[in-house]
């Protein structure tokens, strides 16, 4: 592999930034906020299901959460649309 440069540096502390708030919001004040990811997406998977009148799974939450995330992203750049991609994504893991 090739010698790292300064920018190489910036990118991957970027990406570290943006994991890191991420794993530190799931983990801390949102977790306080609103419960658990699993009885949290249950609930929400629940009330989708009967607006819907289709079979919503916890890890569907998580999912369908990321694409919000991402259509916001499409319209706007916002750092939290990205960080909220990867906290998203974390809880599809949990709720699986």
């Amino acid at each position: 592999m090739g010698k790292k440069t300064g920018a190489d540096e910036i990118f991957i502390g970027a990406i570290v930034d943006v994991l890191d708030e991420a794993k530190r919001l799931i983990s801390g004040s949102r977790r306080e906020a609103y419960g658990s990811a699993h009885d949290s997406f249950s609930c929400i998977a629940s009330l989708w299901s009967t607006y819907l009148s289709a079979t919503i799974k916890p890890v569907d939450v998580a999912m369908m959460m990321v694409l919000l995330k991402v259509a916001r992203e499409k319209a706007a750049h916002g750092t939290d649309n990205l960080v909220d991609i990867c906290g998203y994504a974390a809880l599809a893991e949990e709720v699986v």
